[in-house]
């Protein structure tokens, strides 16, 4: 696995437009509003010029979490909110009953049972659709969020957390063992029928052309998927937490001559994004792509 200043030197020596783009505005202040995912490709790299310049001219940048911050406190929540405790009492049935469909996608993965032996079923979901997206070449450590914390940090520009990694695994936990079981089953299925693998697919090729309206239609796909995951999906992990990620990025606007808020793209679409929530609040919204 390359290091990551060693895999940016694969990258094409154009940018493009990747994502999408918006500029937020009150009176005063302006805030660029870039859809990110949350893995990477070599040739992701550079960034197009908006987004580079937006990140330059930056009072702060804000993050959902910050990749490059406390290991120690991202160790805790993982063991708090996504392993089981020894000698707890969460039924690990389901994990038992999905075995065999299970150790085969680990194999395909490079992924040793025994590292996923503790996790709860929510967390070994999250492990399986991370390897289904490194069959398709894209890498964690090559995030876009990563990029942008480490583009900030040697420019000495502040980044600002909206969430926290505990707010975050603390939606998955919230679960009942009974719902992460139907989580990770329907996880499973969709891996299975290859359907993960083209929605990891229809994501990355729409991030990486910057396609909104192949954004909005994966969006409206979601909205009316009728599985536990997907539901778990829309209602908690994006709807669910848009007005608070909104409340963030409008606070960072005030605060900020300008600066540069990065988030998953997938709160920048739908019926509920948080582009529609910052109109709500009387800001100017422009889409930039």
């Amino acid at each position: 696995m390359l290091p990551l200043p060693a895999a940016f030197a694969e990258a094409p020596p154009a940018a493009v437009k990747r994502g999408a783009l918006f500029k937020v505005q009150d009176k005063n202040n302006t805030l660029y509003l870039f859809g990110t995912i949350h893995v990477g490709a070599p040739d992701f790299y550079p960034l197009e010029p908006t987004v580079t310049r937006a990140l330059h001219e930056a009072g702060a940048l804000a993050l959902e979490i910050d990749p490059a911050g406390d290991p120690r406190a991202a160790a805790r929540a993982v063991i708090k909110y996504g392993m089981d405790a020894p000698g707890g009492s969460a039924p690990a049935d389901c994990r038992q009953t999905l075995a065999p469909r299970v150790s085969p996608l680990l194999q395909k993965y490079g992924i040793p049972a025994e590292a996923v032996a503790p996790m709860k079923p929510w967390m070994l979901a999250s492990v399986l659709a991370i390897g289904e997206f490194s069959t398709l070449g894209y890498r964690p450590d090559l995030a876009v969020d990563t990029y942008l914390s480490q583009q900030a940090k040697q420019r000495l520009i502040p980044v600002v957390e909206l969430e926290s990694m505990e707010s975050q695994l603390a939606l998955f936990a919230s679960m009942t063992p009974a719902d992460q079981c139907r989580f990770l089953e329907d996880s499973v299925e969709s891996i299975e029928d290859q359907e993960q693998k083209e929605e990891a697919r229809e994501i990355a090729n729409a991030w990486r052309t910057a396609d909104a309206a192949a954004f909005e239609r994966l969006a409206a796909k979601a909205a009316t998927d009728p599985s536990y995951a997907a539901q778990f999906m829309q209602k908690v992990l994006l709807d669910g937490r848009n007005p608070h990620l909104a409340d963030g990025i409008a606070k960072l606007l005030k605060q900020e001559k300008t600066s540069l808020a990065a988030i998953g793209v997938l709160h920048l679409v739908g019926s509920q994004s948080v582009p529609d929530l910052l109109r709500k609040k009387g800001l100017k919204v422009e889409r930039i792509y």
